[in-house]
């Protein structure tokens, strides 16, 4: 079967690849976003984009400085027992929006291998729709884990339907778990 490639796509690369998880061995629990976008990539830091609102929302609810250096947040949520990841190892897609990524290009990061070195994660907390959604078709059926799962506002500034106040209202719940 021959393939067309649209001439306005012609020559550029959408490839794009996630970053490694940043996690402490007693993790508790996991943020997964589906797959960084344009400002996070040149950055090589997790959600970098300036409007974006999960570093200001995580320093609310644990109490930091969201003006610490990228070393000193992501300290700061190991030392509350939180890590960050991605759903996706890889995907193509063009610019930064979820919509955009192409379904017949996705490469799902290894899951039950993290799991396994992260024992401790009681909760998995998805950053946004889509996350939840590619999670449950192309990971859950090949995962055996027992956590809790929570879809949550994104915190991507496309996402304009809640409020700041909304999702941090929503993100403080899912963020701190009981002992």
């Amino acid at each position: 079967m021959q393939t067309r490639t649209d001439p306005a796509r012609a020559g550029r690369n959408d490839q794009v690849r996630g970053f490694e998880p940043v996690a402490a061995p007693d993790a508790r629990i996991l943020v997964l976003g589906s797959m960084p976008g344009v400002a996070s990539l040149r950055q090589a830091r997790y959600y970098a984009h300036p409007r974006n609102a999960f570093w200001p929302i995580a320093a609310s609810v644990f109490g930091f400085d969201p003006g610490l250096d990228y070393a000193g947040r992501l300290r700061s949520l190991q030392a509350a027992g939180v890590a960050l990841w991605d759903v996706l190892q890889a995907c193509d897609r063009p610019g930064s929006l979820d919509a955009d990524i192409r379904a017949d290009t996705l490469v799902a990061n290894d899951f039950g291998a993290f799991l396994a070195r992260h024992p401790a994660i009681v909760r998995i907390c998805f950053n946004g729709g889509k996350a939840a959604s590619l999670y449950r078709r192309h990971v859950l059926p090949g995962v055996a884990a027992s956590v809790e799962y929570l879809a949550l506002p994104s915190t991507s500034p496309a996402h304009a339907a809640a409020s700041f106040d909304q999702k941090l209202a929503a993100w403080s719940r899912a963020l701190k778990l009981r002992d």
